[in-house]
């Protein structure tokens, strides 16, 4: 089971660190997106605390989107099994249920998963050595796994019955200097497709160091991981407001794709580096996934296949500067 990889990995009083548990998900019926996140956060400077985000996106109506995160002064966890508690809502390996209330918005969600078999490592096997080199490390325990439950939004009640959801763990000192993140777990005609891309932009003393792609696919029982430092050299991505392009190829299969959604599919989250660095990052979880798979055939490439995830991609862009594009805010609530 990949219960242990959710396990908190940070101690309770180890200074200039945080932990995000994500989970992500979409109403099938509505086609409605959701972004929730439970955060422990210790600053260099100042008391730790814990954080629950929660954002809604509507692709219908676009003026119903919204997102809005609180602090909180008191955080619970336990190792076995896997529990994480902050402000009365909780967050399990296999479940979360909970309340955030805030800006005119009030939301409640009971919610339960069947927790994945295997967990999904985004970044270089080397990279989870002595829990984590980097200065951020990420996995996935679910990282595709059928969701139940009911969410409460302003008074609307949604059902969900095996919805597909993804689940990741993030813990670290700082984040990338700038980052795109995306995945999409349900492709038309395509049942047991994921996709998960991560490319960032890392600063080193100042110096802008070459921007490292990392893609994995699974598709028709395969696994395609290309997200090993042997791949990063050929590996690439773009990314801006509302775009993120990549292509990533090993000897034997080449992955190139877009995730796009417009501007006010998006929020516009402000983060905060435990050393109290701003950062940015704007998110959707109701983009467009387009992608083309290439078998090689001989000395040329032939095309394979065609996924599309319409409403389906969830994805973000992150750095130092806010995009002014995205207007509408992760508000915090008192």
């Amino acid at each position: 089971m990949s219960e242990a990889d959710n396990i908190r990995r940070w101690a309770p009083d180890a200074r200039g660190t945080y932990e995000v548990w994500y989970t992500t998900w979409n109403h099938p019926k509505t086609e409605q997106g959701f972004w929730l996140r439970f955060i422990t956060e210790n600053p260099v400077d100042g008391p730790p605390r814990g954080e629950l985000w929660f954002a809604r996106f509507d692709p219908t109506r676009p003026e119903r989107t919204f997102g809005i995160h609180k602090r909180f002064a008191e955080v619970e966890s336990a190792m076995s099994p896997f529990a994480l508690m902050i402000g009365g809502s909780r967050l399990g390996h296999d479940h979360s249920f909970g309340e955030l209330t805030g800006d005119g918005h009030d939301i409640r969600w009971d919610l339960r998963w069947d927790a994945s078999s295997r967990v999904l490592r985004q970044l270089p096997e080397v990279m989870y050595l002595r829990d984590g080199l980097g200065e951020t490390t990420v996995l996935s325990p679910n990282p595709r796994v059928p969701l139940s439950g009911t969410v409460l939004v302003d008074g609307e009640e949604l059902s969900f019955e095996r919805a597909i959801a993804g689940q990741s763990h993030v813990w670290g000192k700082k984040h990338a200097y700038s980052w795109t993140w995306g995945r999409c777990a349900d492709f038309a005609g395509a049942p047991d497709a994921l996709l998960e891309i991560l490319a960032v932009k890392l600063q080193r003393r100042g110096i802008m160091l070459p921007p490292m792609t990392l893609v994995t696919l699974d598709l028709d029982g395969e696994q395609h991981h290309l997200n090993q430092f042997r791949h990063v050299t050929m590996n690439r991505a773009t990314w801006q407001t509302g775009r993120t392009t990549f292509s990533a190829w090993s000897p034997t299969i080449k992955i190139e794709g877009e995730l796009t959604c417009t501007p006010d599919q998006m929020v516009n989250a402000p983060y905060l580096d435990p050393d109290g660095t701003e950062v940015f990052c704007v998110n959707t979880e109701i983009g467009d996934a387009k992608v083309v798979i290439y078998r090689r055939s001989g000395l040329r490439w032939v095309e394979h296949r065609r996924l599309e995830g319409k409403r389906r991609a969830h994805f973000e862009i992150g750095g130092r500067m806010r995009d002014p594009v995205v207007r509408r805010a992760h508000v915090l609530v008192p």
